[in-house]
Parts: C-alpha cells; structure tokens; sequence
C-alpha cells in the first residue's frame, strides 16, 4: 500500500479537504449532532493522506493559538476536522495523520500542549494515543459572544505539559 502525506497551508488547501469533511459530517436535519451550529476556526494546516487508489482518504486540520490557561497566556497546537472516509476507515490513515500532525506541533517550540474537542464514540481513539481527557472548564467565542464549549469533551496531549484541570480560554473561535 502506498500512500501520500501532504502537510498544506489551511486556507490554500480548504478546496481539496472541502468534498472530504462534507461527506463524512454533512447530516440530514434530524441526524444534526448538537455541535452543527457551531462556528468553527479555520485551520492553519491541514494533514491530508491520499492513496493512489483512492484518491484524498484522510484529513486532520491543525491549529496554533495563544490561549489562557488559568489566566496565563501559553501558545498551544489544536487538532480538529479529524475524518478519514468512511468506506476507508480502521486502515490506520487516521492514526498516520494524527501522528504527523502532532510532529507537526512539536516542531514549534512555542507549543506547550495539544488540545482537541471530541465526541463520546471515539474517547478510546484518542485515549490509546496517549491524549488525556480534561476535566476543566473550556471557552471560546461565538458570533453571541463568548461562551462556555460543552458540545463536545476536551482532551490534552503532553508537549511540554498536559494540564488536565483548570479553565482554558480559547481567546477565539473553538476547532
């Protein structure tokens, strides 16, 4: 099996990652998660694993914001959009882009944590990949303002820390 990896500008590469995301979260009206509303950041980077088969079978976007962590500005890298098409999945495209997405991260050394926001089904996903849950409060903005973000639970991966309780202030939209 071959496959190819591609680390890209975020906005540049949003026409390629666009048909992807849209297939695999765009949910008739009564099948809408309690996230569908919300107004999500863009990425800065977006990991994009393609096979010369299939064509573009994963995505995971990448975020670097500064943050407050109990009051204290820290730079930390996001992950989010995280999908790999559905009649490709439990190949392990998403944890070759997870995993490259955290290189990724780590490769600026301003970063201190990673954080994602995920859905109850796929905890195990991210807990046997050594991201933790974290069991402090979470805002972000929206266009009503700023907001308390439970539509989905917060999990930490260690860079230099992984704080797993506290407030973070997203000081921006949530991704």
């Amino acid at each position: 099996m071959s496959i190819e990896i591609d680390i890209l500008n975020g906005d540049a590469s949003w026409p390629i990652a666009k048909p992807l995301l849209s297939a695999v979260w765009d949910h008739d009206a009564a099948e809408k998660p309690s996230w569908a509303h919300v107004k999500w950041a863009n990425a800065d980077l977006r990991v994009l694993i393609e096979t010369p088969e299939d064509g573009l079978v994963c995505h995971v976007g990448i975020y670097f914001r500064t943050v407050t962590w109990n009051g204290q500005k820290v730079h930390i890298g996001g992950i989010g959009g995280v999908c790999t098409r559905e009649d490709r999945r439990g190949r392990g495209y998403a944890t070759v882009a997870l995993d490259a997405a955290v290189h990724t991260i780590r490769a600026n050394e301003a970063v201190r944590f990673a954080l994602l926001f995920c859905e109850p089904h796929n905890f195990a996903f991210y807990e046997t990949r050594s991201w933790l849950p974290f069991k402090g409060e979470v805002y972000c903005e929206q266009p009503e303002g700023r907001i308390r973000f439970t539509h989905m639970a917060p999990y930490v991966f260690n860079i230099v820390r992984a704080p797993t309780l506290g407030t973070i202030d997203l000081c921006g939209l949530p991704w």
